[in-house]
């Protein structure tokens, strides 16, 4: 059992986290999750009422017991990494509130995990989809719906989250469209010719009444356009092209910036486009360059 004391400073850290950091709803949700599972597995690791004076005694083996508990149950190595960064960030804010000392628990050594490697589309491959995807649906409508969407995510670097935020008010879509992203963060991202095209012909087919304060994309009954119906136009056109199964609406995004790296695009122009908070983020999309060019060197130029 969990002691008030901890549910109220737990419930206060989330509040901070969000309100001071810009946490995104998902990343509370995912906090929350974690610690109270690390909560709960001390509670019965020491024994009796998990209160602050009890977390107050834990020490590094009960940190390695619960890591071991963890992966024991299957979590992996990077969903491990991220949940002991929550229970380290709680702690901290614990040790303010209640003056506890959370050595043991910040000196908790993160699992290792290798970064995994954005998996873009080619550029011919990213235009067949969104060639392929306008074709599949019965209804023209939905047709070019998808089309507008998926042109979107590969011509402006949006996550999907960010193409389905948009509201029938912000079409025509300008020149320069403000985004908030993860975290709360705003950028100004540049919307090609071909992308407000796109959603300008989508909504000349629209059979739903237009209305500033409605989400632009729509779903057949009129409510906002559920994400799953544009991965699952995604996976249409996926396994009609033959490509593998990273070909998700997300690839269209690191295909954006990968496409735009290639082309001799900056890393920190790229980092403000996409709205990564760190560069290091974005430096991911360098080794995707890198291994490409491996690759092409490694056909042109074969071993003996």
């Amino acid at each position: 059992m969990i002691a008030p004391a901890l549910t109220e400073a737990l419930a206060d850290w989330l509040t901070h986290e969000r309100v001071m950091n810009g946490a995104a709803a998902n990343t509370i949700a995912a906090y929350r999750t974690d610690v109270l599972g690390w909560l709960g597995f001390m509670t019965g690791h020491l024994g009796g009422l998990a209160d602050p004076g009890v977390l107050a005694a834990v020490g590094v083996g009960d940190m390695r017991a619960w890591m071991a508990h963890e992966r024991g149950r299957g979590l992996g190595a990077r969903s491990l990494a991220r949940a002991l960064s929550a229970v380290k960030g709680f702690a901290g804010h614990l040790a303010e509130r209640e003056g506890i000392d959370p050595v043991a628990i910040l000196s908790a050594r993160s699992p290792r995990f290798h970064a995994k490697l954005p998996r873009p589309l080619s550029e011919p491959a990213a235009r067949e989809v969104i060639a392929t995807i306008e074709v599949h649906p019965a209804e023209p409508w939905i047709a070019a719906r998808d089309s507008a969407v998926v042109t979107l995510l590969y011509g402006c670097g949006l996550r999907i989250s960010e193409a389905l935020a948009l509201r029938h008010r912000d079409a025509p879509l300008p020149a320069v469209l403000r985004i908030t992203g993860k975290g709360g963060r705003e950028r100004l991202v540049p919307v090609l010719p071909v992308a407000r095209d796109a959603v300008q012909t989508y909504l000349r087919l629209c059979p739903h009444a237009p209305d500033p304060a409605a989400p632009l994309f729509r779903g057949a009954r009129g409510g906002a356009l559920n994400p799953r119906l544009v991965q699952k136009a995604m996976e249409r056109a996926r396994l009609h092209l033959g490509l593998p199964s990273t070909a998700t609406p997300h690839a269209l995004r690191h295909s954006f910036a990968t496409h735009l790296l290639a082309a001799g695009g900056d890393l920190r122009a790229i980092q403000e486009l996409l709205g990564h908070a760190s560069l290091s983020t974005t430096q991911a999309y360098t080794a995707v360059d890198a291994a490409h060019l491996m690759d092409v060197y490694d056909r042109a130029h074969p071993r003996a």
